[in-house]
């Protein structure tokens, strides 16, 4: 093992440099289509006006206002809706990702079967504990959620607190 990384090779790159590769090519994949088959901006405009309605609503009933919470109610079926819509936007993405994402997985969980692959420094070696070593999956999860947020921000899916 050098630097955190251990020795296992997949078409000749070290296993978690691949894995960390692979998450970056999949998220830049995801952000992309996402993009293509959603309308960022809209979905924006829905969370703002979800979460203004959302706040209007938690204010009345912090301060007993009935009037105002019967009319915020009239409102809830279509704040409902624009919830759906969003989560289907979202869901878009996922539905054409998940079956190759699925085979990919499949190959990779024969290949570095119960290997860890990855491990954080200073923990172990001299230390009284053992190595922490994350396995495929934690790895592969870990380097999405990096490349994923700093992605989504890039193509403007998120909402970037104003």
């Amino acid at each position: 093992m050098i630097f955190g990384i251990s020795y296992g090779i997949i078409f000749g790159i070290p296993s978690a440099l691949f894995l960390f590769m692979l998450a970056a090519i999949v998220s830049l994949l995801t952000s992309f289509a996402n993009r293509l088959l959603s309308n960022p901006e809209q979905n924006k405009a829905w969370r703002k006006e979800i979460s203004d309605w959302n706040n209007e609503l938690r204010k009345a009933r912090k301060e007993g206002d009935k009037k105002q919470m019967e009319k915020l109610m009239k409102k809830q079926q279509y704040i409902f809706q624009l919830q759906g819509k969003m989560s289907w936007n979202s869901m878009k993405v996922s539905l054409i990702f998940f079956v190759p994402l699925l085979i990919i997985w499949q190959v990779l969980n024969g290949a570095l079967r119960g290997q860890n692959i990855a491990f954080f420094p200073g923990v172990g070696g001299s230390l009284p504990v053992p190595y922490f070593g994350l396995p495929v999956i934690w790895w592969y999860l870990l380097s999405s959620l990096f490349f994923s947020t700093m992605l989504t921000h890039a193509f403007g899916l998120t909402a970037v607190s104003e």
